[in-house]
């Protein structure tokens, strides 16, 4: 494969990696359990689970993009802040 016009360093395959492995997750989670209760949290939003990992994955991408634009590297601060921020997502959203 022709992958050269990317910088596949390690952080960036974690990151999709890490992508990857979400999707397998919820696909297996779906399977075992389909539908997964559409509930309506504190957004005023009917999500799935499926909604509430992509509403996850996209604040998460906003919270990295802000700390590095404000604070630079390391990002051990943005990691933290993510996984607080998709526990809430996951619990009242």
């Amino acid at each position: 494969m022709f992958l050269t016009w990317m910088a596949w360093t390690l952080p960036t395959a974690a990151f999709f990696a890490f992508i990857l492995l979400c999707l397998i997750a919820m696909s297996v989670w779906e399977f075992k359990d389909p539908g997964g209760g559409p509930r309506h949290g504190i957004l005023g939003l009917d999500t799935t689970r499926g909604d509430r990992l992509f509403i996850t994955l996209l604040g998460s991408a906003f919270i990295f993009l802000g700390w590095l634009g404000i604070m630079g590297t390391p990002l051990w601060g943005p990691l933290v802040i993510s996984l607080v921020y998709a526990f809430v997502v996951f619990r009242w959203v």
